[in-house]
Protein backbone atom coordinates (compact mmCIF):
# COMPACT_ATOMS: atom_id res chain seq x y z
CA UNK A 1 0.00 0.00 0.00
CA UNK A 2 1.03 3.27 -0.86
CA UNK A 3 2.17 5.88 2.06
CA UNK A 4 -0.22 8.66 2.63
CA UNK A 5 1.30 11.90 3.69
CA UNK A 6 0.52 15.22 5.32
CA UNK A 7 1.86 17.11 2.07
CA UNK A 8 1.43 20.60 3.67
CA UNK A 9 -0.29 22.72 5.91
CA UNK A 10 -1.30 27.00 5.86
CA UNK A 11 -2.92 28.69 8.20
CA UNK A 12 -4.87 32.47 8.46
CA UNK A 13 -5.65 34.27 10.68
CA UNK A 14 -7.30 38.30 11.29
CA UNK A 15 -5.31 41.29 11.75
CA UNK A 16 -7.13 42.00 14.96
CA UNK A 17 -5.53 41.65 18.29
CA UNK A 18 -7.34 41.82 21.77
CA UNK A 19 -5.11 41.58 24.81
CA UNK A 20 -5.89 40.17 28.39
CA UNK A 21 -6.00 43.54 29.50
CA UNK A 22 -7.97 45.29 27.14
CA UNK A 23 -10.53 42.22 27.05
CA UNK A 24 -10.18 42.49 31.09
CA UNK A 25 -11.26 46.16 30.77
CA UNK A 26 -14.69 45.65 28.49
CA UNK A 27 -15.35 43.18 30.70
CA UNK A 28 -15.23 44.81 34.22
CA UNK A 29 -16.97 47.87 32.57
CA UNK A 30 -19.75 45.60 31.49
CA UNK A 31 -19.95 44.42 35.17
CA UNK A 32 -20.28 47.66 36.80
CA UNK A 33 -22.51 48.97 34.52
CA UNK A 34 -24.71 45.49 34.92
CA UNK A 35 -24.30 45.48 38.83
CA UNK A 36 -25.16 49.49 38.95
CA UNK A 37 -28.79 49.42 36.97
CA UNK A 38 -29.56 46.07 39.05
CA UNK A 39 -28.59 47.64 42.16
CA UNK A 40 -32.18 47.41 43.84
CA UNK A 41 -32.60 43.80 42.72
CA UNK A 42 -28.92 42.77 44.03
CA UNK A 43 -29.62 44.40 47.55
CA UNK A 44 -32.88 42.46 47.68
CA UNK A 45 -31.18 38.91 46.68
CA UNK A 46 -32.82 38.71 43.65
CA UNK A 47 -29.81 38.40 41.46
CA UNK A 48 -26.39 37.45 42.29
CA UNK A 49 -23.83 40.78 41.63
CA UNK A 50 -21.30 39.77 38.58
CA UNK A 51 -17.87 39.52 39.54
CA UNK A 52 -14.80 41.05 37.79
CA UNK A 53 -11.77 39.17 36.05
CA UNK A 54 -8.57 40.28 35.47
CA UNK A 55 -5.43 39.23 33.36
CA UNK A 56 -3.91 37.14 36.26
CA UNK A 57 -6.65 34.91 36.48
CA UNK A 58 -7.15 34.54 32.16
CA UNK A 59 -3.34 33.03 32.29
CA UNK A 60 -3.62 31.14 35.16
CA UNK A 61 -7.06 29.49 34.34
CA UNK A 62 -6.26 28.80 30.13
CA UNK A 63 -2.64 30.23 29.23
CA UNK A 64 -3.93 33.09 27.06
CA UNK A 65 -2.09 36.25 26.81
CA UNK A 66 -3.78 37.24 23.33
CA UNK A 67 -6.44 36.41 20.61
CA UNK A 68 -6.95 37.34 17.34
CA UNK A 69 -10.13 38.12 16.63
CA UNK A 70 -12.03 39.47 13.30
CA UNK A 71 -13.88 42.60 15.42
CA UNK A 72 -12.58 44.12 17.83
CA UNK A 73 -14.08 46.98 18.28
CA UNK A 74 -17.54 45.61 18.69
CA UNK A 75 -16.40 42.54 20.38
CA UNK A 76 -14.68 45.29 22.99
CA UNK A 77 -17.79 47.64 22.92
CA UNK A 78 -19.97 47.17 26.37
CA UNK A 79 -23.27 48.00 24.45
CA UNK A 80 -22.41 44.91 22.15
CA UNK A 81 -19.77 42.49 23.39
CA UNK A 82 -20.00 40.49 20.13
CA UNK A 83 -18.85 40.96 16.69
CA UNK A 84 -20.80 43.20 13.91
CA UNK A 85 -21.83 40.86 10.82
CA UNK A 86 -23.94 40.00 8.04
CA UNK A 87 -26.45 37.07 7.07
CA UNK A 88 -24.91 34.52 4.85
CA UNK A 89 -25.95 35.78 1.64
CA UNK A 90 -26.07 34.30 -2.19
CA UNK A 91 -24.23 38.10 -3.50
CA UNK A 92 -20.99 37.59 -1.45
CA UNK A 93 -18.50 34.69 -0.40
CA UNK A 94 -19.42 33.43 3.31
CA UNK A 95 -16.68 34.23 6.02
CA UNK A 96 -15.72 30.56 6.36
CA UNK A 97 -15.13 29.82 2.55
CA UNK A 98 -13.48 33.38 2.66
CA UNK A 99 -11.23 32.44 5.26
CA UNK A 100 -10.57 28.62 4.04
CA UNK A 101 -9.46 29.72 0.58
CA UNK A 102 -6.25 31.91 2.48
CA UNK A 103 -5.28 29.20 4.01
CA UNK A 104 -5.69 26.56 1.48
CA UNK A 105 -3.57 28.77 -0.86
CA UNK A 106 -0.93 28.39 1.35
CA UNK A 107 -1.08 24.72 2.13
CA UNK A 108 -1.23 24.03 -1.91
CA UNK A 109 1.78 26.06 -2.51
CA UNK A 110 3.66 24.28 0.70
CA UNK A 111 2.45 21.02 -0.74
CA UNK A 112 2.95 22.11 -4.39
CA UNK A 113 0.25 20.68 -5.48
CA UNK A 114 -2.46 23.05 -8.06
CA UNK A 115 -6.36 22.81 -7.98
CA UNK A 116 -6.29 20.37 -10.95
CA UNK A 117 -4.20 17.91 -8.51
CA UNK A 118 -7.48 17.80 -5.79
CA UNK A 119 -10.17 15.21 -6.05
CA UNK A 120 -11.60 16.23 -3.08
CA UNK A 121 -12.61 18.86 -0.54
CA UNK A 122 -13.80 18.25 3.40
CA UNK A 123 -14.73 20.75 5.77
CA UNK A 124 -14.23 20.21 9.58
CA UNK A 125 -15.71 22.93 12.13
CA UNK A 126 -17.42 23.33 15.51
CA UNK A 127 -19.28 26.20 14.15
CA UNK A 128 -21.66 26.00 10.68
CA UNK A 129 -22.20 29.48 9.11
CA UNK A 130 -24.77 27.66 7.00
CA UNK A 131 -26.45 24.63 6.43
CA UNK A 132 -26.39 24.51 3.13
CA UNK A 133 -24.67 24.62 0.00
CA UNK A 134 -22.07 23.42 1.78
CA UNK A 135 -18.60 25.58 2.98
CA UNK A 136 -16.61 23.13 1.30
CA UNK A 137 -18.91 23.08 -2.16
CA UNK A 138 -18.08 26.72 -2.06
CA UNK A 139 -14.28 26.47 -1.97
CA UNK A 140 -13.72 23.65 -4.09
CA UNK A 141 -15.90 26.08 -6.80
CA UNK A 142 -13.47 29.56 -5.42
CA UNK A 143 -10.43 27.68 -6.04
CA UNK A 144 -11.65 25.36 -9.62
CA UNK A 145 -11.70 22.27 -8.14
CA UNK A 146 -13.34 19.38 -9.62
CA UNK A 147 -14.21 16.35 -7.57
CA UNK A 148 -16.70 16.43 -4.43
CA UNK A 149 -16.34 18.45 -1.78
CA UNK A 150 -18.59 18.12 1.75
CA UNK A 151 -18.84 19.77 5.72
CA UNK A 152 -18.81 17.65 8.72
CA UNK A 153 -18.84 18.42 12.41
CA UNK A 154 -17.33 16.67 15.53
CA UNK A 155 -16.47 19.63 17.82
CA UNK A 156 -13.16 20.68 19.04
CA UNK A 157 -11.93 17.17 17.20
CA UNK A 158 -13.45 18.25 13.72
CA UNK A 159 -10.21 18.96 12.38
CA UNK A 160 -8.45 15.60 13.13
CA UNK A 161 -11.70 13.57 12.50
CA UNK A 162 -11.84 15.55 8.37
CA UNK A 163 -7.98 14.94 7.97
CA UNK A 164 -8.92 11.16 9.08
CA UNK A 165 -11.70 11.06 6.63
CA UNK A 166 -9.07 12.20 3.61
CA UNK A 167 -6.57 9.11 4.65
CA UNK A 168 -9.84 6.67 4.66
CA UNK A 169 -10.68 8.27 0.86
CA UNK A 170 -7.02 8.07 -0.19
CA UNK A 171 -7.08 4.86 1.36
CA UNK A 172 -10.16 3.13 -0.66
CA UNK A 173 -8.74 4.36 -3.99
CA UNK A 174 -11.50 7.42 -4.27
CA UNK A 175 -8.88 9.96 -4.09
CA UNK A 176 -5.30 10.82 -4.50
CA UNK A 177 -4.93 14.17 -2.95
CA UNK A 178 -7.71 15.75 -0.59
CA UNK A 179 -7.27 19.24 1.09
CA UNK A 180 -8.73 19.59 4.51
CA UNK A 181 -10.17 23.12 5.27
CA UNK A 182 -10.86 23.90 8.96
CA UNK A 183 -12.64 27.52 9.44
CA UNK A 184 -13.01 28.90 13.09
CA UNK A 185 -14.84 31.40 13.67
CA UNK A 186 -15.70 31.33 16.84
CA UNK A 187 -16.06 34.37 18.83
CA UNK A 188 -19.68 34.86 17.37
CA UNK A 189 -20.60 31.89 19.19
CA UNK A 190 -19.17 33.45 22.55
CA UNK A 191 -21.48 35.35 25.49
CA UNK A 192 -18.47 37.97 25.79
CA UNK A 193 -20.78 38.96 28.96
CA UNK A 194 -20.05 35.32 30.76
CA UNK A 195 -16.77 35.82 33.20
CA UNK A 196 -15.69 31.89 32.69
CA UNK A 197 -15.47 31.76 28.70
CA UNK A 198 -15.15 35.42 27.89
CA UNK A 199 -11.70 35.67 27.05
CA UNK A 200 -10.92 32.09 25.64
CA UNK A 201 -12.04 32.10 22.05
CA UNK A 202 -9.91 33.87 18.96
CA UNK A 203 -10.26 32.75 15.50
CA UNK A 204 -8.28 31.00 12.61
CA UNK A 205 -8.16 28.70 9.59
CA UNK A 206 -6.02 26.16 9.06
CA UNK A 207 -5.98 24.26 6.11
CA UNK A 208 -4.27 20.42 5.34
CA UNK A 209 -2.95 18.72 2.16
CA UNK A 210 -3.71 15.06 2.73
CA UNK A 211 -1.51 12.84 0.07
CA UNK A 212 -0.45 9.73 -1.44
CA UNK A 213 3.03 9.37 -1.59
CA UNK A 214 3.80 13.33 -1.09
CA UNK A 215 7.21 14.59 -2.48
CA UNK A 216 7.28 18.19 -0.56
CA UNK A 217 9.38 19.41 1.42
CA UNK A 218 7.85 19.50 4.08
CA UNK A 219 5.98 15.73 4.22
CA UNK A 220 4.74 13.69 7.42
CA UNK A 221 3.91 9.88 6.89
CA UNK A 222 0.74 9.17 8.64
CA UNK A 223 1.20 5.88 10.37
CA UNK A 224 -1.89 5.52 12.62
CA UNK A 225 -5.39 6.78 13.14
CA UNK A 226 -7.34 6.51 16.48
CA UNK A 227 -10.77 7.76 16.89
CA UNK A 228 -13.17 7.94 19.99
CA UNK A 229 -16.37 8.87 21.67
CA UNK A 230 -17.84 9.37 24.61
CA UNK A 231 -21.35 11.38 25.45
CA UNK A 232 -21.48 14.09 27.40
CA UNK A 233 -23.43 17.40 28.39
CA UNK A 234 -20.51 19.49 29.26
CA UNK A 235 -19.67 20.75 26.25
CA UNK A 236 -22.57 21.86 24.50
CA UNK A 237 -24.52 24.50 22.12
CA UNK A 238 -27.95 24.56 22.35
CA UNK A 239 -28.17 27.00 18.89
CA UNK A 240 -30.20 25.88 15.67
CA UNK A 241 -33.13 26.01 13.44
CA UNK A 242 -35.33 24.54 15.65
CA UNK A 243 -34.99 27.61 17.77
CA UNK A 244 -37.49 29.62 16.07
CA UNK A 245 -40.23 27.03 16.64
CA UNK A 246 -39.51 25.96 19.89
CA UNK A 247 -42.45 26.52 22.56
CA UNK A 248 -39.78 26.21 25.52
CA UNK A 249 -38.30 29.61 25.78
CA UNK A 250 -34.44 29.87 25.88
CA UNK A 251 -32.24 33.18 26.00
CA UNK A 252 -29.69 33.44 23.85
CA UNK A 253 -27.27 33.02 26.66
CA UNK A 254 -28.79 29.49 27.31
CA UNK A 255 -28.11 28.82 23.38
CA UNK A 256 -25.08 29.53 22.70
CA UNK A 257 -21.37 27.69 23.74
CA UNK A 258 -21.58 26.77 27.50
CA UNK A 259 -19.07 24.12 29.13
CA UNK A 260 -18.43 22.62 32.74
CA UNK A 261 -15.05 23.76 32.75
CA UNK A 262 -14.01 21.70 36.14
CA UNK A 263 -15.52 18.56 34.97
CA UNK A 264 -13.94 18.68 31.23
CA UNK A 265 -10.49 19.35 33.21
CA UNK A 266 -11.07 16.44 34.93
CA UNK A 267 -12.75 13.77 32.46
CA UNK A 268 -10.84 15.02 29.38
CA UNK A 269 -7.20 14.77 30.33
CA UNK A 270 -6.96 11.25 32.01
CA UNK A 271 -9.04 10.29 28.75
CA UNK A 272 -6.64 11.59 26.62
CA UNK A 273 -3.61 10.52 28.02
CA UNK A 274 -5.25 7.22 28.35
CA UNK A 275 -5.80 7.38 24.82
CA UNK A 276 -2.16 8.63 23.28
CA UNK A 277 -0.51 5.81 25.25
CA UNK A 278 -2.45 3.43 24.17
CA UNK A 279 -2.08 4.38 20.57
CA UNK A 280 2.19 4.61 21.01
CA UNK A 281 1.82 1.14 22.88
CA UNK A 282 -0.20 -0.15 19.91
CA UNK A 283 2.30 0.68 17.29
CA UNK A 284 5.23 -0.31 20.05
CA UNK A 285 6.59 3.62 20.31
CA UNK A 286 7.64 4.72 23.83
CA UNK A 287 6.65 7.96 24.82
CA UNK A 288 10.55 9.36 24.49
CA UNK A 289 10.64 8.58 20.80
CA UNK A 290 7.95 11.24 20.00
CA UNK A 291 9.34 14.83 19.55
CA UNK A 292 6.43 16.89 19.19
CA UNK A 293 2.99 16.76 21.07
CA UNK A 294 0.48 19.17 18.74
CA UNK A 295 -2.66 19.20 21.19
CA UNK A 296 -5.76 20.54 20.95
CA UNK A 297 -5.50 24.30 22.43
CA UNK A 298 -7.99 24.13 24.50
CA UNK A 299 -6.27 25.14 27.92
CA UNK A 300 -2.19 25.14 28.34
CA UNK A 301 -2.87 23.31 32.07
CA UNK A 302 -4.91 20.63 30.26
CA UNK A 303 -1.81 20.54 27.38
CA UNK A 304 1.10 20.11 29.88
CA UNK A 305 -1.37 17.27 32.36
CA UNK A 306 -1.61 15.00 29.27
CA UNK A 307 1.97 15.33 28.14
CA UNK A 308 3.37 14.57 31.65
CA UNK A 309 0.43 11.71 32.03
CA UNK A 310 2.05 10.18 28.76
CA UNK A 311 5.78 10.77 29.61
CA UNK A 312 5.67 9.97 33.36
CA UNK A 313 7.56 13.31 34.55
CA UNK A 314 5.86 16.90 35.23
CA UNK A 315 9.21 18.32 33.64
CA UNK A 316 9.43 18.62 30.34
CA UNK A 317 11.02 21.15 27.72
CA UNK A 318 8.31 23.94 26.95
CA UNK A 319 8.98 22.55 23.13
CA UNK A 320 7.82 19.30 23.34
CA UNK A 321 4.15 20.42 23.55
CA UNK A 322 3.54 23.66 21.98
CA UNK A 323 1.56 26.63 23.24
CA UNK A 324 0.43 28.72 20.22
CA UNK A 325 -3.13 29.40 23.00
CA UNK A 326 -0.80 31.80 24.00
CA UNK A 327 -0.87 34.24 21.33
CA UNK A 328 -4.44 32.94 19.25
CA UNK A 329 -6.53 32.43 22.44
CA UNK A 330 -8.45 28.61 21.50
CA UNK A 331 -8.81 28.08 18.10
CA UNK A 332 -11.46 25.34 18.59
CA UNK A 333 -11.01 22.30 16.70
CA UNK A 334 -7.99 24.33 14.48
CA UNK A 335 -5.69 24.46 17.27
CA UNK A 336 -3.84 20.90 16.96
CA UNK A 337 -2.99 21.78 13.56
CA UNK A 338 -2.03 25.43 14.00
CA UNK A 339 0.52 23.69 16.72
CA UNK A 340 1.47 21.99 14.06
CA UNK A 341 1.94 24.31 10.94
CA UNK A 342 3.93 26.62 13.39
CA UNK A 343 6.16 23.93 15.09
CA UNK A 344 7.22 21.03 12.74
CA UNK A 345 10.72 21.62 12.26
CA UNK A 346 11.49 17.84 13.12
CA UNK A 347 13.93 16.30 11.21
CA UNK A 348 13.45 13.27 8.90
CA UNK A 349 12.61 10.19 10.82
CA UNK A 350 11.16 12.07 13.84
CA UNK A 351 7.79 11.16 15.44
CA UNK A 352 5.31 13.39 16.89
CA UNK A 353 1.51 13.29 17.63
CA UNK A 354 -1.72 15.43 16.45
CA UNK A 355 -4.31 14.69 18.86
CA UNK A 356 -7.92 17.27 18.97
CA UNK A 357 -10.32 16.43 21.44
CA UNK A 358 -13.80 18.76 22.41
CA UNK A 359 -17.42 18.24 22.68
CA UNK A 360 -18.85 14.36 22.15
CA UNK A 361 -16.59 13.84 23.53
CA UNK A 362 -14.63 13.45 20.56
CA UNK A 363 -10.86 12.32 20.36
CA UNK A 364 -8.68 11.78 17.44
CA UNK A 365 -4.89 11.67 17.17
CA UNK A 366 -2.66 10.84 14.00
CA UNK A 367 0.34 9.40 14.36
CA UNK A 368 2.84 10.79 12.15
CA UNK A 369 6.40 10.95 11.15
CA UNK A 370 8.88 13.24 9.07
CA UNK A 371 10.18 11.44 5.96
Amino acid sequence: MEEIHIAGSGIWFPEDVITNDEIVASFNSYVDAYNNSNKEKITSGELIPLEHSSSEFIEKASGIKTRHVIDKKNILDIDRMMPSLKNEDESRISIQADAGIKAAKIAMKEANVSPEDIDGVILGTSHAARYYPAIAIEIQNALGIDGYAYDMLVGCSSTTFAINNAYSDIASGIADTVLVVNPEISTPAVNFAKRDIHFIFGDGCVATIVKKDSKSEKTFKIIDRKLITKFSNNIRSDWSYLSRTATDHKTEEELLFYQNGNSVFKEVCPLVAEFISTQLDKNNIKPDEISKFWLHQANARMINLIVSKVIGSNEFDTNLAPLPIQKFGNLASAGSMFAFNLNNDLEKGQKGIICSFGAGYSVCSLLVERV
